[in-house]
């Protein structure tokens, strides 16, 4: 989520904290941040960016900008959101459900509204107008659709109110928006009221979702049974809801936000001053008791800090200093940030971190800790130089555990605000890097699409509203000098949607008295109170290389040997009394480990399959002691079970589409064989055009060897062995194969790969190399032959850098042509070109029999399976499992299943094409809960 505009928070300490600060704070609040001008001009010697350097970067994030902007306009509008593959707009109902993620869908042209005051950061005010017009055309906020309130709220409501104060901003100006008469505050209105009944509830905490039409219990609704939300959901409102009372005089709906605050502070776990993930709406009751500042709590911190900059309200700022203390003592081990439990904070509760929380490092800039801010950044730098982006999450030795990227901005945010706050040329760089790889990685001919797997390079056909809301914002203020903007960013602040407020609505219809109700507070160290807002004067005193100096002992942190983390728990044990048994050591058939279970509460079950299961009973532990021991027992099998089963299995590999009008922007994910070549050692891979074999299985002697020779071979699954086809096709004279699902509609985004097994004898004999596509990733070739003719494509175990093919477009083009007249001559032009990365990556294989292994045996236990030997089922036409092997790669857990890139059928010729469906199952919120729900013991 978002940080806030420059510095708004600065101020000072003292013993006598809680009693008022200012008086005026939207004239105070500025006293921040020196500007990046001027620590540039205070430390030459730091290697300054050039202007003019500055300037063509600002240049190049306008013209990104632009792409998604228009391509949206063009292809999408009045659609919620751009499917940037297939070159259209994402409505609700008309595409296959991805979850709770389209909850965020309201058939209210939300990219659009999520995007009205960017264009006015960039300098885009004709844009800006014609957009604010738009809106208020076309869009309807009266549908009968069940949203999410919490994305509603902060891209929604938060875009009508960001559009309302640029646009009367540009209208005091006198140049633009002369005709404005406060529409889009109406609607802001109008929608807040829709929101209202959302929270009729005995605690004051408003429902997950809210039909715009019907509200709650209403018996069209749809809604209304939930029983849970996330903190964030409950706690990131008070902007929003206070800056729409301020500007309207109408007190509500900032009483139901703050009364939604005041309910999440009262049930804090009082001894660590944290809160969990998720809380019962209707009893306070914490579901998840896990708590960290990622998803599902991250903007309820960062709106505490805001709320009292943009209020006023010291008990804000007492609540956010307080729950900073817990998180600094607990959740802080730097550079990481690992969740705890709330009632254990010692101990950790996961062993990965999610890519939201890399908003936290722009928000300690804002409360003035910038150590552990320029520490954080760092590490999540050095993740994103190994894999172009940030994966959504990853473990704490760096390793993916989630893969995808769809384009988050939280990183981008954290760069603009450490380099306000510090000056250092070094985070312009960071952001220069950001620009090179969304060019290189995410572009596509109709936008920017989100990575399926940030491992292979592959596709998702999303572009969220977010994407144009918050990272070309920041991204073109950290190159924007102050006389590039037209407005003065200093005098607003940022909600979580970057949508920009004004700072004067703290002293505007004040309809609620301000007054502290925030009672027991921890007494701290009154350090933690005496900077708000860092300032540069009093950080970096006479030493421009302060920030370096942080930041030096953690450039190679990724790329150093994976280290084992130790836990909170253990270190503050330093030399003392270790858990009395590892998981590493666990034999089921020593009695004197079984004796040790039963101390720890842990018992052992032997399953008919095998398998031995584990199920922990706190209670019937020993002692306390002994039943944390067990809990951390239980993780580290946890651990242990899925590592292992993982060892097993080769990575997935890429196919690669090269030739004219693709130029390798189209990757698909391939299941990898268990004989020929292996990609992963040869760096170029195999690359030549692709011909369809007769007959079409391949389970005999190919008929159309003259097609075939020196070509990739396209086959269908099915009627005999897949070595044998390797070999039929390889006697023809084919240089690699593919195999192409025979399921109809078979795809990655809904089934786990596998790898493809031989036969049962010696296959060294075959010596290309083979892949595996599902149904709907290979008709995407199949698609391109019938519309191209001659179609190239690369083999490798990792998507090559597009570049090389862009460098070449022209040679190709013309190349395309002499190829449709004749595709013999083209292929002897073929050769092997790129370079992947030696990185293997583990995934998840389809003939696994337990996937679900690890979930727990029943309510209130903690279990685990542990297989005594590995079983598979083979497929019809494939044998049993692969030789372990060994691998630093990159992991994902054994509940998560693969996601990589089916990568829905292009626009060719930028037409709409036909498509049967459009699989985008993954769904981060859902996916999230029920991961860290298994994690949770």
């Amino acid at each position: 989520m978002s940080g806030a505009a420059g510095c708004q928070g600065g101020g000072g300490g003292g013993d006598d904290y809680r009693g008022p600060r200012w008086r005026k704070p939207w004239k105070l609040l500025a006293l921040g941040l020196l500007s990046a001008s001027s620590v540039l001009a205070a430390a030459p010697g730091a290697g300054a960016m050039s202007k003019e350097e500055k300037r063509q970067l600002g240049n190049q994030v306008l013209e990104m900008f632009d792409h998604a902007y228009s391509n949206y306009m063009e292809h999408a509008y009045p659609a919620d959101e751009l499917m940037p593959l297939t070159c259209r707009g994402r409505v609700r109902g008309q595409e296959p459900s991805r979850g709770d993620v389209d909850d965020a869908l309201g058939k209210f042209s939300l990219t659009l509204i999520d995007t009205l005051d960017t264009l006015v950061v960039l300098n885009k005010t004709k844009e800006f107008e014609e957009a604010v017009k738009k809106v208020i055309k076309d869009v309807n906020l009266d549908n009968d659709i069940v949203v999410s309130v919490f994305e509603t709220n902060i891209r929604v409501l938060g875009g009508l109110l960001g559009g309302h104060s640029v646009a009367i901003m540009l209208k005091e100006k006198g140049e633009y928006m002369q005709w404005y008469n406060s529409e889009l505050l109406h609607m802001a209105k109008e929608l807040g009221y829709k929101l209202l009944p959302a929270f009729n509830t005995t605690s004051g905490l408003p429902y997950p979702r809210v039909n715009l039409k019907f509200g709650i219990r209403h018996p069209e609704a749809r809604t209304g049974t939930e029983t849970d939300t996330c903190t964030a959901c409950a706690g990131t409102l008070i902007l929003e809801f206070a800056a729409l009372s301020r500007f309207t005089g109408t007190s509500i709906f900032e009483e139901y936000a703050r009364k939604a605050l005041d309910f999440i502070w009262e049930k804090r776990q009082r001894s660590s001053n944290l809160v969990g993930v998720t809380i019962n709406i209707h009893t306070g009751d914490w579901v998840r008791k896990d708590s960290g500042v990622g998803a599902g709590i991250d903007s309820y911190y960062e709106y505490l800090l805001k709320a009292y900059v943009l209020l006023g309200d010291d008990s804000f700022l007492e609540r956010f200093n307080t729950h900073y203390n817990a998180i600094m003592r607990y959740i802080s081990q730097p550079p990481l940030l690992l969740d705890v439990h709330i009632h254990k904070p010692m101990l950790n509760a996961r062993t990965w971190m999610d890519s939201l929380l890399a908003f936290f490092p722009g928000l300690q800039v804002l409360k003035g800790d910038i150590r552990p801010a320029i520490e954080t950044h760092e590490m999540l730098y050095q993740v994103i130089k190994k894999h172009n982006f940030l994966p959504e999450a990853f473990t704490t030795d760096f390793r993916v555990h989630w893969a995808q990227h769809p384009l988050r901005p939280e990183f981008a945010e954290s760069t603009y605000f450490l380099y306000k706050a510090t000056g250092d040329p070094y985070y312009l760089e960071v952001g220069k890097t950001l620009i090179e790889n969304l060019n290189k990685y995410a572009r596509v001919p109709c936008g920017f699409a989100a990575m399926k797997d940030v491992r292979t390079g592959s596709h998702e056909d999303r572009m969220d509203s977010f994407f144009l809301a918050e990272m070309f914002k920041y991204l073109y203020l950290l190159f924007a000098d102050k006389e590039d903007m037209i407005f003065d960013i200093e005098d607003y602040i940022f909600t979580t949607e970057a949508h920009l407020l004004p700072l004067w609505l703290s002293t505007t219809n004040q309809t609620i008295a301000k007054k502290n109700t925030t009672t027991e507070y921890t007494e701290l160290d009154d350090s933690n109170f005496d900077w708000t807002c860092p300032n540069t004067q009093i950080l970096f005193p006479n030493d421009p290389m302060f920030a370096q100096s942080i930041r030096e002992p953690l450039k190679n942190v990724v790329d150093k040997s994976c280290p084992r983390g130790i836990s909170r728990a253990e270190e503050s044990l330093g030399s003392g009394p270790k858990p009395p048994l590892r998981a590493r050591d666990f034999m089921a058939s020593n009695p004197e480990h079984l004796e040790i279970l039963k101390k720890m509460g842990v018992s052992l079950i032997h399953l008919k399959d095998g398998r031995v299961q584990l199920v922990q009973h706190a209670v019937q532990a020993a002692s306390s002691l002994d039943a944390e021991d067990g809990l951390r027992f239980m993780q580290e099998m946890i651990e242990l079970s899925s590592q292992q089963q993982k060892e097993q299995q080769l990575p997935p590999r890429a196919v690669q589409i090269v030739s004219h009008p693709f130029f390798g922007r189209v990757v698909l994910t391939a299941g990898p064989a268990q004989f020929g070549m292996d990609l992963s050692k040869h760096k170029a891979g195999t690359r030549g055009f692709v011909a369809t074999i007769k007959p079409y299985n391949g389970c005999s002697e190919i008929t159309n060897p003259e097609a075939v020779k020196e070509k990739i071979a396209l086959m269908q699954r099915g009627h005999c062995m897949f070595a044998e086809k390797a070999r039929n096709i390889q006697k023809a004279g084919a240089i690699g194969g593919i195999v192409i699902d025979d399921n109809e509609g078979s795809s990655s985004d809904t089934a786990p790969l596998f790898q493809m097994a031989g036969d049962g004898k010696n296959t060294d004999d075959i010596t290309i190399p083979m892949l595996f596509l599902f149904n709907k990733e290979g008709n995407i070739i199949l698609d391109a032959i019938r519309e191209y003719e001659a179609v190239e494509v690369l083999l490798s175990d990792k998507a090559k850098d597009r570049d090389l093919e862009m460098e070449n477009m022209d040679q190709k083009l013309s190349e395309n042509d002499s190829h449709k007249q004749n595709s013999e001559e083209a292929a002897s032009a073929f050769q092997d070109v790129g370079e992947v990365s030696e990185e293997p990556e583990e995934e998840e294989r389809s003939d696994v029999i337990d996937p679900d292994s690890l979930a727990p045996a029943n309510a209130g236990s903690d279990s685990i399976s542990i297989s005594n030997q590995d079983s598979y089922v083979p497929e019809p036409d494939e044998a049993s499992a692969p030789e372990p092997t060994c691998t630093q790669g990159d992991n994902q857990p054994q509940e998560q299943k693969t996601e990589t890139e089916s990568n829905s059928k292009v626009n060719w010729d930028n037409k709409v094409q036909p498509m049967e469906s459009i699989l985008a199952d993954w769904n981060e919120d859902i996916e999230a809960f029920e991961m860290m729900e298994k994690d949770e013991l």
